[in-house]
């Protein structure tokens, strides 16, 4: 794995080099969901797409977006040590952040089969759809162990300056996902749960490739089974910086778990409207989460060459690249926007319900951009704590306030959908204070000391 193109050279065009296999990648991780929405939307109705999109897809995002920030803890660590050149320690932090994924996919496995009943009872899913729902995820969590080791041997991946690879081996999941999800639903007429087994199926085929493919490399990131342990400084610092960020992403998807819990109550055809809404919305922030893992890799692998300078360089023309990207995108969905809801529904009222909700969104989405790039910056330098704060307050807990302050007195679509916009600006806000405190640079330089 060459590392010069991070560490030197132009940023722009590293960056842009490293984040386009990372977008891909994410948009095909998309398909997942994507493709079963299409699918049962299509197919088995507009029931079955608010089983698999509506309480179902936040309650997944907010346990395995716990986890997801796990891994991009251990990813800072990889690719700080790779940045230092300490060859014994990366390899270390390898095979114990796979230890990691590999305890924490049974972890939620458990809690996603034992809360599963109620978290769709609080949120209020309606008793058409609840008994699909439940199917849905039930089958669907039995997915979470390959899950967390494929994305978690990407993280290594990515953090080693291999953003290709990982992209293979997703397609050619994705691929089978679909194959999977056309023979069990339409073929065999097994409906939701259909989807679920293709998602379990495509998931485990990526989990083997993934770790064939580390097993088979030659360089530093290379994975033995027979290795496979904690190192126990390595997974304090590991935990150190992802529990934050998990606990972030937790909290993050418990604010939009009451807000689904409030488009519920518009009943069917909005939640169904708002799960093909998410589809798209899900473009946009799969360039932004991109481009923030991007930055996240460049700011570490820099910080652990002590490269400081070329950070702060790498967030300004990261910025650029992302108001770019969401102005583009923006106008695309704007006039696109109601041919793209035909892929999910022939409903006219979702549609209808769908592009009223786009043409809310679309504009304010660039008030998120500071949020994404700022976070990734200060996290790829070792900062968590602080950017877990900010997010918890700034987005969090004043959207949860907005939802049940505002909202009552004016009980439309329109006043819950505020709520983003509304702590989008708040939070960015306080990143840009934060980040130009300069703080961020301080907090884990300590923990190289040591290694060194």
């Amino acid at each position: 794995m060459e590392k010069s193109y991070i560490t030197e050279g132009p940023i722009w065009k590293g960056l842009l080099s490293f984040f386009f296999p990372i977008l891909v990648g994410t948009l095909f991780m998309q398909l997942y969901n994507t493709v079963d929405a299409v699918i049962v939307g299509r197919f088995v109705g507009k029931e079955a797409l608010a089983a698999v999109g509506g309480a179902t897809a936040v309650y997944l995002n907010l346990l395995i977006g716990f986890f997801v920030g796990l891994t991009a803890g251990a990813g800072v660590i990889v690719s700080q040590f790779i940045g230092a050149d300490r060859q014994r320690e990366i390899g270390r932090s390898v095979h114990t952040a796979l230890m990691m994924a590999l305890v924490g996919g049974i972890i939620l496995t458990f809690c996603g089969l034992l809360f599963s009943p109620w978290v769709l009872r609080i949120t209020k899913t309606p008793d058409e759809i609840f008994a699909s729902s439940l199917q849905y995820l039930r089958i669907y969590f039995v997915s979470m162990i390959p899950m967390f080791i494929y994305n978690m041997g990407s993280s290594i991946m990515r953090a080693a300056g291999d953003s290709k690879s990982p992209l293979y081996i997703l397609i050619a999941a994705v691929i089978l996902n679909i194959f999977l999800d056309l023979l069990f639903v339409v073929a065999f007429g097994w409906k939701v749960a259909g989807v679920a087994w293709a998602t379990v199926a495509s998931q485990t085929v990526s989990m083997i490739l993934i770790l064939f493919w580390l097993e088979k490399s030659n360089t530093s990131i290379y994975f033995s089974p027979r290795e496979l342990a904690f190192t126990p400084h390595i997974l304090v610092q590991m935990l150190r910086l992802g529990l934050p960020a998990g606990i972030q992403s937790t909290f993050y998807s418990l604010s939009n778990l009451i807000i689904q819990s409030a488009i519920n109550s518009f009943g069917t055809t909005t939640i169904a409207a708002w799960a093909a809404y998410g589809k798209i919305d899900a473009i946009f922030w799969t360039i932004m989460t991109a481009l923030g893992g991007a930055v996240t890799t460049f700011a570490g692998q820099n910080y652990g060459a002590r490269k400081y300078e070329r950070i702060r360089l790498t967030m300004k023309e990261t910025m650029l690249i992302s108001i770019a990207f969401t102005i583009f995108s923006g106008i695309l969905f704007w006039f696109t926007g109601s041919s793209i809801f035909t892929i999910f529904t022939k409903d006219s009222d979702v549609i209808s319900e769908g592009m009223k909700m786009l043409h809310f969104l679309v504009p304010v989405w660039i008030t998120y951009i500071s949020i994404e790039i700022l976070a990734g910056v200060v996290r790829g330098a070792g900062a968590s704590f602080v950017p877990m704060i900010i997010t918890l307050f700034g987005v969090c807990a004043l959207r949860v306030v907005w939802l049940f302050t505002a909202v009552p007195l004016h009980k439309t679509i329109y006043m819950v959908l505020a709520s983003y916009p509304i702590t989008w600006v708040v939070t960015s806000v306080a990143f840009w204070i934060y980040y130009a405190s300069g703080k961020w640079l301080k907090t884990h330089d300590s923990f190289l000391r040591e290694i060194r």
